[in-house]
């Protein structure tokens, strides 16, 4: 039995709160499969399920999906299940949700199927159990069966960006992985070897160690360890420098006669200056 989802609370945004903006450039394009009337408008919105949900960064021919595609043609299926079956997808799988942690792909799975951001870290938490119980399949299957998404898109109109304002559209956003990805990758490239079970007889060879050993190890050994602080060397470095230090002697003896300063006659400037000027 799969857990069901945690109560959260929510977070005041934008898509929440009723708005009386004149609309513009930002306000979002439905694209409404009962309007389309032509084969053009099925392009249009087949092209706009792409960019929402894979992001213009994975719009390619191979990632094309042409059986969905033909069934959303020939009117078989709903906007909603062309959508559900990009969620299901390989290229979506591999793309972004193994390339991310729980949290991470429930944040770019809320934006681009729900049209807004996670309300909080309670909200990622929750849904991230629902990845854990019930899979990706079953996370995009309960995002749009839920209630949100058919209110906001029903069956018929792909999902967008819910009043957007600021900043690049969350479709526009590379769902590339950081370095957590970065680093899982590097330790499934070690292969979980190490250099103590690398060898168990005999003396291993500078090739062999070069090989189990990542060429940026000692870099990051380096960062880690604390510099050594050597006080006996030091203090004896010390006392060599200075126990050969010859200070010039300095004193006076009583009744030298000491240098004096004699005036010297200077100009100022009034002397320059008429003492009956003339207009």
């Amino acid at each position: 039995m799969s857990i069901p989802l945690l109560n959260y609370s929510y977070t005041t945004q934008n898509q929440r709160v009723e708005g009386y903006e004149v609309p513009n450039e930002d306000t979002p394009t439905m694209y409404r499969l009962a309007a389309a009337t032509s084969d053009t408008d099925i392009d249009a919105i087949i092209w706009a399920a792409y960019r929402q949900i894979f992001s213009e960064h994975l719009i390619i021919a191979s990632n094309r999906q042409t059986f969905l595609e033909s069934q959303l043609r020939n009117r078989a299926i709903s906007v909603r299940d062309f959508i559900r079956g990009l969620g299901k997808s390989e290229v979506y799988r591999t793309q972004v949700a193994d390339i991310n942690t729980n949290y991470r792909l429930v944040d770019i799975t809320l934006k681009r199927f729900v049209g807004r951001a996670a309300y909080n870290k309670d909200e990622e938490i929750a849904w991230s159990i629902v990845i854990g119980t019930k899979g990706l399949h079953g996370f995009i299957d309960t995002l749009l069966d839920s209630e949100e998404y058919l209110q906001n898109f029903g069956d018929d109109i792909v999902p967008f960006q819910r009043r957007r304002y600021k900043d690049r559209p969350f479709n526009l956003v590379n769902p590339r992985y950081g370095s957590y990805w970065r680093d899982r990758m590097m330790l499934e490239s070690i292969g979980g070897r190490s250099f103590y079970n690398a060898r168990t007889t005999g003396v291993a060879s500078k090739e062999e160690i070069r090989r189990i050993i990542p060429a940026n190890f000692m870099s990051m050994a380096g960062e880690i360890l604390a510099p050594e602080f050597n006080y006996q060397r030091t203090i004896a470095t010390v006392t060599s420098q200075i126990k050969d230090i010859k200070i010039p002697d300095n004193s006076r003896e009583i009744g030298t006669p000491q240098p004096t300063m004699k005036p010297v006659a200077v100009a100022l400037p009034y002397r320059y200056i008429p003492a009956n000027p003339t207009n």
